[in-house]
């Protein structure tokens, strides 16, 4: 689906559609290093049309709300240069801003959050990367670190529950952990293994401080 220097279809539909591989690819895209970029929708799960022109089919109008013309262009306007998206998967009338903005549990609420965490931890756009042997080929592991902050991320690529057993550096004994993305605390790290399960294509961002939690550990 590649043409010329670019891509014909959106992230949604080359996922299946699918909530769960839609947030795993944004948590992956803004915890690795290098600059985020998001084709505009993809933070909705917009869809594409593959049987419009070259690539036009990731150019349709932004899907704004379930009004006349995706809320895109006003209702006096008959024709667009490049349709929008109808149909019953993610056409405008089920997937739009508004409907989304209207609910916390929303994609697009889980996008706004992921980047919200991302922008107040400098060591996801200018910390190191280190990556961690998991023994699961299913398991995705690594360690952003900058200046005295040190962050875990871990993330499940499989459509299954999976479970790890992490080789923590010695530099993490005895440290909290906080899952910042849902802010949701931890087991301390200890001296053996870090045991950590994930459901179907979930992922976890730990941020590892001194700070200790009651029934953690």
């Amino acid at each position: 689906m590649k043409l010329h220097r670019g891509i014909r279809r959106r992230l949604a539909p080359l996922l299946g559609n699918d909530r769960r591989r839609i947030e795993l690819a944004h948590a992956l895209l803004l915890s690795l290093p290098g600059t985020p970029v998001l084709y505009y929708g993809d933070e909705i799960g917009m869809g594409d049309d593959v049987r419009l022109h070259d690539r036009d089919g990731v150019r349709t109008p932004m899907q704004w709300s379930d009004a006349a013309n995706a809320g895109f262009a006003p209702r006096s306007v008959n024709r667009l240069v490049i349709p929008i998206i109808d149909n019953p998967v993610n056409g405008y009338r089920v997937v739009n801003v508004a409907a989304q903005q209207r609910r916390t549990d929303s994609l697009l609420a889980r996008v706004r959050r992921l980047i919200e965490v991302r922008r107040r931890h400098r060591a996801f756009g200018r910390g190191s990367i280190d990556f961690l042997r998991t023994g699961n080929e299913a398991i995705l592991a690594f360690m952003r670190r900058h200046l005295d902050e040190t962050i875990l991320v871990v993330a499940n690529l499989s459509g299954s529950v999976q479970s790890v057993m992490l080789e923590l550096p010695s530099s993490a004994t005895g440290l909290g952990l906080v899952e910042i993305v849902d802010d949701v605390a931890f087991p301390q790290a200890g001296s053996s293994p870090y045991p950590v399960a994930l459901a179907p294509y979930a992922s976890y961002w730990f941020l590892a401080g001194d700070r200790r939690f009651p029934g953690c550990g």
